[in-house]
Formats: C-alpha cells, sequence, structure tokens
C-alpha cells in the first residue's frame, strides 16, 4: 500500500513489531482518543489521563513485538493494558479524587433558570457518585457501551467474557444503578 494511514491494524501490528515507527504511529492515531477516553472516565482528571494515556501507548511500543493475535481487536489489547494502569493508579491514589480549579466547570448564563441548572448538575454528581460506587469491571461495561458505543460483542472480546455475559452483567448493572439512585434521591445512600 502506498499510504501507511489506510493500512489495517493487523499489518500495522506486524510492521510495528518489525521497528516500523510510523506504523505505530498510525495505530496510535486511531486508538489514542478511545483510550484517553477511557481513562479520563475512569480518573477524572485530566492530567493523570493524559500521564497514563502517554504510557499505555508507551507499555504498548514497548511490548509490540510480544503482542500474540488471539482473535481479539487491537482495542481489547490497548483496554487492558489501560485497565490494569488505572488499577495501579487507583491503587497507588487510594486517597479522594481531587478537582484541580482548572477543572470546575463555571455555569454561564445558558437561558436556563439557576434553579434547573442546579439541579441537572446535582442529578449529574449523583449518577457519577453511584457509577463510581459501581466494581471496576461494571464501570468499564458502562464506558465501552456509553462513551466508546461499543456492541456486546465488541464489549465481550475487550472484557474477555461471551456476549451473553456481557448482556447479562449490563442487566444486572442497569438494576443496580437505578436502585442506587433511588437511594441517593431519597437521601439513604452516604458518601462512604
Amino acid at each position: 500500500m502506498s499510504n501507511v494511514q489506510e493500512l489495517s491494524d493487523e499489518i500495522a501490528l506486524k510492521l510495528a513489531a518489525q521497528g516500523d515507527q510510523e506504523a505505530f504511529g498510525v495505530l496510535y492515531e486511531r486508538y489514542v482518543g478511545r483510550i484517553y477516553s477511557y481513562i479520563y472516565y475512569r480518573t477524572g482528571n485530566q492530567h493523570d489521563a493524559e500521564d497514563l494515556t502517554a504510557r499505555v501507548f508507551f507499555r504498548a511500543m514497548r511490548h509490540v513485538g510480544n503482542y500474540k493475535d488471539r482473535g481479539l481487536p487491537l482495542s481489547a489489547w490497548l483496554y487492558r493494558i489501560a485497565h490494569n494502569l488505572v488499577a495501579n493508579w487507583h491503587r497507588d491514589n487510594s486517597r479522594r479524587k481531587e478537582i484541580p480549579l482548572e477543572e470546575i466547570i463555571l455555569v454561564r448564563h445558558s437561558g436556563e433558570l439557576p434553579e434547573a441548572v442546579l439541579i441537572e448538575t446535582e442529578e449529574k454528581e449523583n449518577l457519577f457518585k453511584v457509577i463510581h460506587r459501581l466494581p471496576e469491571d461494571r464501570q468499564l461495561l458502562l464506558i465501552l457501551k456509553f462513551v466508546e458505543h461499543l456492541s456486546n460483542a465488541e464489549i465481550g472480546q475487550v472484557m474477555g467474557r461471551s456476549e451473553g455475559a456481557v448482556k447479562s452483567l449490563y442487566h444486572r448493572t442497569l438494576l443496580s444503578l437505578r436502585d442506587d439512585f433511588d437511594l441517593i434521591l431519597v437521601g439513604d445512600l452516604v458518601d462512604n
């Protein structure tokens, strides 16, 4: 192929494993946004997400020669690396999440009543509280489904589960979210 951008993931991987940095760059460009989004939603911090995303691709670049094609998409391998790095990050930073000042969203007048904006903001915060209480596999499922817009089959490949197991986990997760969100609305679920 004349244009390296047109390479399939499989061919780009083979070339990258042979040391072709341009081929690895193609893979980086294809997946960096998705991996960053996943990490950002798991950490809630732009700076840490940028750092961890760089680490994912540095690790992938170092180990691309050892990559084994098991019939899964390349994204499954990258998400697995990201998942492990985020798990280590959470373990190392077991303190409460800090939000840098530059990440605080200022409410601008958008024509909506301030009360409506406040209620919507509180609802979003409550939903994030409930989501962050979920086990890591359920958080990953929600991110892959609603942020990355992957199908159940693709999610199964990333998570190493069957499509049926993903559907079942998704159903249980939604029920759990509904129940926990209802508890927050009535004030029975307190922060730990």
